[in-house]
């Protein structure tokens, strides 16, 4: 039977969430819910390869498509990220446009720098022929997160590199880019607009985190589109807490 690989979807209003707990249950949870995907916060969170290996494995057996929020931009990250079969890439700071093409670069084969070897899931471990197994690690999803004063500068030029899928705000690095300690400060709000006017006028997708639906419904009229609301760890917190009577 042919490997299936979850593809992040595009157009429209898409929700996923942040999975921070190093488990492929939770990746099989989530699977059973409405979510069009998930983001393994391999920046924040302790993930190594391993583990997310096991997290890709558990996307295949329920089709919940999963980005990574990697912990660095490097090609050994990228290619490792991209072998195993991730459906997407959020790539933090993403200052300026070179970063961005390098970016690409890092996920491409044909006219790229990403290594290449038909053994790993993306290829179907073997089973596809080298120009199939080309063909399957083209067009990877990219994010990149826009989360200083000096990208949101750059935002323009950095929605232009060819490949580049969209813009993602990172509220809380943008506010101290800014010298300022609270995402939700007036000039931080005012810079955020400028990265979804930018994206939206470019044709790519605007994405950020949230924190409720309250907040999700509020971007989503503004035209964000990729949309990660919460992470696993906050939801089962709330839900936990949602079980005890006020005292």
């Amino acid at each position: 039977m042919p490997l299936t690989l979850p593809k992040m979807p595009r157009g429209g209003l898409k929700v996923g969430t942040f999975v921070k707990t190093a488990s492929p249950q939770v990746i099989e949870v989530l699977g059973q819910s409405r979510l069009d995907f998930a983001v393994v916060d391999a920046e924040h969170a302790p993930f190594d390869r391993l583990t997310l290996d096991l997290m890709m494995t558990a996307s295949c057996a329920v089709g919940l498509p999963l980005a990574v929020r990697i912990p660095e931009v490097s090609a050994p990250v990228i290619l490792s990220t991209l072998d195993i079969g991730a459906a997407g890439l959020l790539v933090p700071h993403v200052d300026t446009a070179q970063v961005a093409r390098d970016v690409i670069a890092m996920t491409r084969h044909r006219g790229g720098v990403r290594g290449f070897s038909g053994s790993p899931r993306f290829a179907g471990y073997g089973t596809l022929s080298m120009a199939k197994s080309l063909d399957a690690g083209e067009g990877a999803f990219v994010m990149c997160q826009i989360e200083s004063a000096e990208a949101v500068e750059n935002a323009a030029a950095i929605a232009a590199v060819d490949g580049v899928d969209g813009l993602f705000i990172g509220y809380a690095d943008l506010a101290l880019s800014m010298g300022l300690e609270s995402p939700q400060d007036p000039r931080v709000t005012a810079a955020a607009e400028r990265v979804i006017e930018t994206g939206r006028a470019a044709g790519k997708t605007v994405g950020m985190f949230v924190s409720n639906a309250a907040e999700r419904d509020r971007f989503a009229a503004r035209g964000v589109e990729w949309i990660v609301v919460s992470s696993d760890q906050s939801l089962l917190r709330l839900a936990a807490d949602a079980l005890v009577p006020a005292r």
